[in-house]
C-alpha cells in the first residue's frame, strides 16, 4: 500500500511538473510570437512610411492607407508591453488552446484601430476648420508645442496612474474583467486596449506633435511607453517622461532644428508625400 500510494505521489508531481513546463512553454511560444510579430510591423512600417515623415501635420493620406498603416504601427508599438498580459491571459485558459489569447489579442487591436479612426477624424476636422493657420510659420509651432506640453501634464494627473496601473497589473485587470467564451475573450482585449490608450493617448498626442509618419519619434514613444509598464519605479518615470515632453515642447517652439530627429514642415514636399501616400 505505502508503495502505491508513493508512486502516485511521484506520478502526481511529474504531473505537475509536467503541466508546469506547458505553460511554461506556451508563455514563451507567444511572447515570442508577439515579439516576431512586432518586429514584423516596425520592419513594414519602415517600408511603407520611408520618405513620409514631413515633420507635424504631414497628411495622413486617405482613410484605408493610414488604418492600414496605424494598426500595424500598434502592433510594432505595444505588443513588446502587452505580451506579459497575453501569455498570462493563455496560461489562464491553456485548456482551451492558442484561439483565446489570439482573439485576445485582436479585440486589443480592435480598440486601437478606434483610437486610430478617431485621430484620423480629429486631424482631418482640424485641417478644415483651422487650415493655413495651423502652418508651421503660422500657428503650427506653437500648437505642436501646446500638445507636447498637454502630453507632459497628463503624465502627472490621477486617470493617468488609474489606467497606467491596470497596465502594470496584468493578474489584477485580468480577474477583475473576466469574461468566458471566444466573446469574453474579445472584450476582455478591447477593454485592456481601451485601458492601455487611456495610458497612452497623450503620448500618441506627442507622436502627431512630433510627427507621426517618423520612425525615429515612433520608436522614441514606444520606448517611453515601455518603460512605464515595466520598469518598477512607476512614480519616478511617469515625472521623467513629462520632464522630456515639456523639453521638447520648449525646443519645438523656440529652436525646432536643433531636436535631433525633427523635420520642420516644409510645404514644398507636401504634395509629394501626400501623392505617395494615396
Amino acid at each position: 500500500m505505502s508503495a502505491a500510494r508513493g508512486a502516485t505521489r511521484v506520478d502526481r508531481r511529474r504531473s505537475k511538473l509536467g503541466d508546469g513546463f506547458a505553460a511554461a512553454r506556451t508563455r514563451l511560444a507567444l511572447i515570442s510570437l508577439l515579439f516576431g510579430l512586432a518586429a514584423l510591423g516596425w520592419w513594414s512600417t519602415a517600408e511603407r512610411m520611408a520618405g513620409m515623415d514631413r515633420g507635424p501635420g504631414t497628411d495622413l493620406g486617405g482613410l484605408g492607407w493610414f488604418i492600414g498603416v496605424w494598426v500595424v504601427m500598434m502592433a510594432a508599438m505595444m505588443f513588446p508591453s502587452a505580451s506579459l498580459t497575453v501569455a498570462l491571459y493563455a496560461e489562464m485558459t491553456q485548456r482551451r488552446g492558442l484561439w483565446r489569447p489570439l482573439i485576445f489579442t485582436s479585440g486589443y487591436l480592435l480598440a486601437w484601430s478606434v483610437a486610430g479612426v478617431v485621430a484620423y477624424g480629429a486631424f482631418d476636422v482640424g485641417r478644415s476648420l483651422f487650415g493655413s493657420d495651423l502652418s508651421w510659420n503660422a500657428g503650427g509651432r506653437w500648437f505642436a508645442g501646446g500638445v507636447l506640453a498637454t502630453a507632459a501634464l497628463y503624465e502627472i494627473t490621477p486617470l493617468k496612474d488609474v489606467c497606467l496601473e491596470k497596465c502594470r497589473s496584468p493578474l489584477g485587470f485580468l480577474v477583475g474583467s473576466w469574461r468566458d467564451g471566444r466573446r469574453g475573450a474579445l472584450e476582455m482585449g478591447a477593454r485592456h486596449g481601451a485601458w492601455c490608450m487611456g495610458c497612452c493617448w497623450a503620448l500618441m498626442a506627442g507622436l502627431f506633435a512630433l510627427g507621426v509618419m517618423s520612425l525615429v519619434w515612433m520608436a522614441f514613444v514606444a520606448a517611453l511607453i515601455t518603460l512605464e509598464k515595466t520598469l518598477p519605479w512607476r512614480r519616478s518615470v511617469t515625472w521623467g517622461t513629462a520632464v522630456v515632453l515639456i523639453v521638447l515642447a520648449v525646443l519645438v517652439v523656440v529652436a525646432p532644428r536643433s531636436v535631433p530627429g525633427f523635420v520642420v514642415p516644409d510645404s514644398s514636399h507636401h504634395a509629394r508625400a501626400m501623392n505617395a501616400m494615396r
